[in-house]
């Protein structure tokens, strides 16, 4: 017993000696990435993307695991109290890392405390999209079909408390407090699959999972809200050109890990996501997907990231009343 606690303590000194001692055997095992949206949306495509190009460089699969629910506080509680190992990570994205924060009354984890970011991956706009039977063929039209019908319109989001529900609350409020009423849904996929099906006239989500309805003629996008048009979509004009001053909502894509896990392997995972940033392959992949990419991966830039929109969105959380 008393050779064994040597060696083990031979074994901890050598680590501590060598911090990158770890990242040579990691990862030994398939790694979970978990999506904290419904499959079939914007983050779950982009996971699942990311998921393959760190499958390639770690030598390991990285497997995606759908964890929806709450706007995502539901997958990321399951993040945070997962072993800091580096075998349980995290796509988090604005709504789960800037607007939750706030929104949530009982929040289920720390945005900033309970996660060591790895990469800010990119950002998206935000879009308004109807049905084709409604009678809008632009934002200014919508808005004046809401106003002129007060509480007779509803949309559809990813979820309460989410991007998506606050953009759209953001709209109304900054075109005079018009009155339409939210149906939230389990992630972006089957909100987005209703308003097709014609059961909600509108819909508020990420720009990129609209166009291509819109180009099919299954949904109309009447507004970008961003703060220039989509490279995705540049004929669609912005809310902001529309006449709707302030209207600037996007997302991101947050790559995340536990609280704890070892500064090795956040620059293990660092390297692998910054070889994919820097491929042309993946820049064309997420600028499929309508969003800006980044030119590579910096964990301090990540947490700089959150922690600014964490600013910005709070005072918009508060105004809107909106919690969950």
């Amino acid at each position: 017993m008393k050779r064994r606690a040597i060696l083990q303590s031979a074994v901890a000194a050598t680590a501590a000696i060598h911090p990158f001692a770890r990242a040579s055997t990691y990862p030994n095992r398939f790694i979970k990435l978990v999506i904290p949206f419904a499959a079939g949306g914007s983050t779950d495509v982009l996971g699942r993307k990311l998921a393959v190009r760190l499958s390639d460089t770690l030598g390991q699969s990285v497997v995606v695991e759908n964890r929806a629910g709450s706007a995502g506080a539901i997958g990321c509680a399951f993040v945070a109290k997962s072993a800091p190992d580096g075998y349980t990570l995290l796509l988090g994205t604005t709504g789960t890392h800037a607007i939750n924060p706030t929104s949530m009354v009982k929040p289920a984890y720390d945005a900033v405390k309970d996660f060591e970011p790895i990469a800010l991956l990119g950002i998206q706009p935000m879009g308004i999209a109807v049905n084709p039977k409604v009678p809008a063929n632009n934002l200014k039209e919508l808005l004046d079909l809401i106003r002129n019908n007060p509480g007779r319109y509803t949309y559809a989001s990813a979820g309460n408390g989410g991007i998506a529900h606050l953009s759209l609350e953001l709209l109304k409020s900054l075109a005079g407090g018009l009155k339409a009423d939210h149906v939230p849904y389990k992630g972006g996929a089957p909100a987005l699959q209703d308003v097709v099906g014609g059961h909600v006239p509108i819909l508020s989500d990420t720009f990129s999972s609209t166009v291509p309805y819109h180009r099919s003629g299954a949904l109309r996008v009447v507004a970008c809200c961003g703060p220039t048009r989509s490279p995705a979509a540049p004929d669609i004009p912005t809310a902001i050109e529309q006449g709707v001053a302030g209207m600037n909502t996007s997302t991101s894509g947050l790559f995340l890990a536990p609280a704890g896990t070892p500064a090795d392997i956040i620059a293990r995972l660092a390297e692998a996501t910054d070889r994919a940033l820097k491929s042309s392959g993946f820049q064309a992949e997420l600028h499929a997907l309508g969003m800006t990419a980044e030119s590579g991966a910096d964990p301090r830039r990540a947490g700089e990231f959150i922690r600014s929109e964490i600013a910005k969105w709070a005072p918009v959380v508060r105004s809107t009343g909106t919690t969950m």
